[in-house]
């Protein structure tokens, strides 16, 4: 598995999608990761967290994040980026 994040929303999405592939709940993955469900639900909406709320989420879900090299967010990303948001106000 190898997914890309240039926004806030994009570890949401990524963080939502593991959480539902492992078949954990909000409340299990907040208990496998010692954090509150807050927690949990402002990350995968792409809300303000610590970091260290979200190494412990990420290892809870066995996953780790790779930092690379990249430029500026491509027009395809923002595009898709601006019709989430647009999807979300419909």
């Amino acid at each position: 598995m190898t997914d890309t994040a240039s926004f806030p929303e994009d570890i949401g999405l990524i963080l939502k999608e593991q959480r539902e592939s492992k078949g954990l709940s909000k409340t299990e993955l907040a208990s496998l990761s010692n954090r509150v469900r807050e927690v949990i639900y402002r990350l995968e909406a792409g809300q303000e967290s610590t970091v260290s709320s979200l190494m412990a989420v990420t290892r809870a879900l066995g996953l780790r994040i790779r930092f690379e090299r990249a430029g500026m967010p491509t027009m395809e990303e923002l595009a898709e980026r601006f019709a989430r948001d647009d999807d979300d106000a419909a």
